[in-house]
């Protein structure tokens, strides 16, 4: 038995949760999701907890019967709590500014970059902090990743977008090298 998805999700006050046609709801105030439950595993709503199910004991519904219980927890704190991803900009030059619905970044290329922020996504910036919220963890890892994509951090001065609190291991240059000879 998964030990993640016997464990039953239980609902806050103002969560409410509805299962049918192959598709899970769960709406909040701060939103509402939606996911499709794959076959071999079911989803109940019991009183004020969500139960997971899977059909029999093959590998691939132990596995989904786990992952979509970890999903629909995730759902529920999303409509609730909501979610946060810090990103840090290091560098001379680097910056981001909010226009509207998008980010344009200036790091250190030819141009700016105007990245457009999916729908649910918002962002904050305070100097060199970026600070995206949003109800869908999966949506907000997923656009996380692609502003840190947009210029990775590098090793040499660690210039760059990380995550915050993310460790960059750093390199010697080649000074430090010739210096042993």
């Amino acid at each position: 038995m998964s030990r993640i998805g016997k464990k039953p999700v239980a609902l806050p006050k103002g969560v409410t949760v509805n299962v049918s046609g192959g598709q899970i709801a769960v709406k909040g105030p701060k939103g509402e999701l939606k996911r499709k439950v794959p076959t071999g595993v079911a989803v109940k709503v019991e009183g004020d907890k969500v139960v997971a199910t899977r059909g029999d004991d093959g590998r691939i519904n132990r596995a989904k019967h786990g992952l979509i219980r970890a999903l629909v927890a995730n759902m529920v704190k999303g409509v609730t709590t909501g979610f946060t991803r810090e990103l840090e900009i290091n560098g001379v030059g680097y910056k981001a500014e909010p226009k509207g619905k998008s980010v344009t970044f200036t790091l250190g290329y030819s141009h700016t970059i105007d990245f457009p922020l999916p729908q649910g996504i918002e962002a904050k910036i305070e100097k060199n902090r970026l600070t995206l919220t949003g109800v869908d963890r999966e949506l907000l890892g997923e656009t996380a990743a692609k502003v840190r994509s947009l210029r990775p951090p590098e090793p040499y001065k660690g210039k760059g977008i990380k995550y915050a609190g993310e460790h960059i291991r750093r390199k010697a240059g080649k000074a430090a090298g010739a210096a042993g000879r």
